[in-house]
């Protein structure tokens, strides 16, 4: 099979369907529950579980294998996955526990990212379903890798993924079926492309690339990955300053899945209208689009909610309403909303809970009575993030912090926090 570089772990997904009778998202939260009675803190989704059952990765990194075993009773082995980790070279045995647990970590879901991308982009014979689940799961793994270390390690990697295949739909052989769930498939890696674009600072080469998985959309005649490229569109033109498109995409997005069957999803672009009219000023309307979206999203879960929309917790709906009260300047909202978002986050998806952190040491700065100890304390939470999550938005929210809390800087905590900043991003 092109581009398969490991057999599915029929062991694992054995003992979570029959011996457990979980779902991955069940699965992953009794991972997560699990470690956290065992004194560990880690950040398993449901995209993570799909990585060690889709092969992608051989072995889990040593936190999961303590946790899995604690489970399961079993080895690893006995799990489906390799036995031990590659040995390491002389000169590893010397390296700092930071540099082993970085190691550890290219074994995991970000490591499984890394390794699949680019996709091969010599291809000989018919292309198949085989190869539309690589593109698929090369997506699956962007994702994976994305909400807990950011983009930088994966844009340029995940384009040429892209490029390929786009290849493979311009030169293959394939019959009509396969053809359209290659197109879909590349589409959504379009959508995963333009993501690690608009996270990197690249707001341009975001908007092209979610504009090919738009026509990619018409073309295949695909709801879901229409909606997808409108939402992401949508998000652009927000943080682009064009809050009139913002509104049009979201709109368009709503548009192109009500009959979808995915509640959540239709709440999630409802949030993402509730922004650009936040950005115009338009209270009633900001209002409106969050009261639709909160009722939209107590319908709760569908077999029809696609996989990439597992990062819209309660947590995320709530930092999004922050996010809206924000730009209309009602601050104290914001501050209470980004701090109940990252709450909500616990201990999953860590670039995300650094960027709302940065929203409520700004809302505590920018506040009609400002906070500027609580600003500091949330800001240095938002440091210690640092380096292991690397993305340009992050970066730009510290710069934001700042600017917000020079205002305070007769205020030791501020003063303490701005000269950690400067040291903090003079070293990354």
């Amino acid at each position: 099979m092109a581009g398969r570089r490991h057999p599915p772990n029929a062991q694992l997904r054995s003992v979570r369907e029959l011996d457990l009778q979980m779902s991955r998202s069940e699965f992953a939260k009794f991972v997560v529950d699990t470690g956290a009675s065992m004194g560990e803190n880690v950040g398993c989704t449901a995209r993570l579980v799909a990585a060690w059952e889709d092969g992608d990765v051989t072995l889990p990194r040593a936190v999961y294998r303590r946790i899995l075993t604690q489970i399961s009773g079993r080895a690893m082995s006995e799990l489906g996955f390799t036995a031990t980790p590659a040995p390491a070279t002389a000169t590893t045995s010397h390296l700092s526990q930071a540099s082993v647990d970085r190691r550890d970590f290219l074994l995991d879901g970000a490591g499984a990212a890394l390794a699949l991308l680019p996709l091969p982009a010599e291809r000989t014979g018919r292309i198949g379903a085989a190869d539309v689940r690589t593109v698929s799961r090369t997506v699956t793994a962007i994702y994976a890798h994305d909400t807990e270390h950011g983009s930088a390690q994966l844009r340029r990697s995940a384009s040429t993924a892209m490029h390929t295949a786009y290849q493979w739909l311009q030169d293959g052989s394939y019959t009509e079926r396969t053809g359209r769930q290659l197109r879909i498939a590349t589409g959504h890696l379009s959508v995963a492309a333009g993501w690690l674009s608009f996270d990197s600072g690249r707001p341009a080469d975001a908007r092209s690339l979610y504009g090919e998985a738009l026509a990619a959309a018409r073309i295949a005649d695909d709801l879901a990955l229409e909606g997808h490229a409108f939402g992401c569109l949508s998000l652009v033109a927000k943080a682009s300053g064009r809050p009139r498109e913002a509104v049009a995409a979201a709109q368009g997005a709503q548009s192109a899945v009500r009959t979808y069957g995915s509640a959540r999803m239709l709440a999630l672009m409802a949030m993402r209208e509730a922004g650009g009219w936040a950005l115009l000023g338009d209270a009633d309307a900001t209002d409106r689009a969050i009261v639709r979206a909160h009722h939209l999203y107590a319908q709760g879960p569908a077999e029809a909610d696609p996989d990439w929309l597992t990062f819209f917790t309660p947590a995320e709906l709530a930092g999004l309403e922050a996010l809206a009260r924000a730009d209309l300047d009602q601050h104290e909202r914001a501050a209470a909303g980004a701090e109940q978002a990252v709450l909500l986050h616990g201990d999953q998806f860590a670039r995300n809970r650094a960027l709302y952190l940065g929203d409520v040491a700004i809302q505590h700065a920018v506040r009609s009575r400002p906070e500027p100890e609580a600003a500091a304390e949330a800001a240095h939470r938002v440091l210690s993030y640092l380096p292991d999550v690397r993305s340009d938005r992050l970066l730009r929210q510290l710069h934001n912090v700042a600017g917000a809390l020079q205002r305070h800087t007769a205020v030791p905590a501020v003063a303490d926090w701005l000269d950690a900043y400067r040291t903090t991003t003079a070293s990354s």
